[in-house]
């Protein structure tokens, strides 16, 4: 996959789990009840845990997302390089915060698993910003050969 389709990608799952985080911030600042299937979330929500350094998590997962969607706008260096670092860092703190749910907590948040799932994913992309040519390598032949841009082939 090329460097355009993974800045794509990269951006559309920023965008996804700045929804998932921007909901979640919004009905922390707001006192609002989260929906939940699970029943936990506002166990989670109102956790000792739930705040770093006094700011909700979900204010900063939706500043992450956000920069993760600024450094899918460029096309440097030094944006593939940040996109990465972020998102691992964030997977990270993700599966730290995952482990507190379980362990800690006994009550799993949705929401939390959802913007875990798509910051994996957006790991993923990112780290494959760093080297799409490996990345194209791994696609089959057809994928391959239709994301090289037509000068290359």
């Amino acid at each position: 996959m090329t460097d355009r389709g993974l800045r794509i990608v990269v951006g559309g799952l920023a965008l996804a789990g700045a929804a998932i985080a921007g909901y979640l911030t919004h009905a922390r600042l707001t006192g609002t009840t989260v929906t939940c299937a699970t029943g936990g979330c506002e166990t989670v929500q109102s956790s000792a845990y739930s705040e770093v350094l006094g700011l909700p998590v979900a204010v900063v997962g939706l500043a992450a997302y956000l920069a993760l969607l600024g450094t899918a706008l460029a096309a440097n260096d030094l944006a593939r390089l940040t996109g990465a670092a972020l998102a691992l860092v964030g997977v990270v703190f993700g599966a730290y915060l995952l482990a507190v749910q379980v362990v800690v907590l006994d009550a799993i948040c949705q929401w939390c698993l959802a913007s875990d799932a798509v910051m994996a994913l957006l790991a993923a992309a990112a780290v494959g910003r760093l080297a799409p040519d490996r990345v194209a390598a791994l696609l089959p032949r057809p994928l391959r050969t239709a994301t090289r841009p037509a000068a290359s082939r």
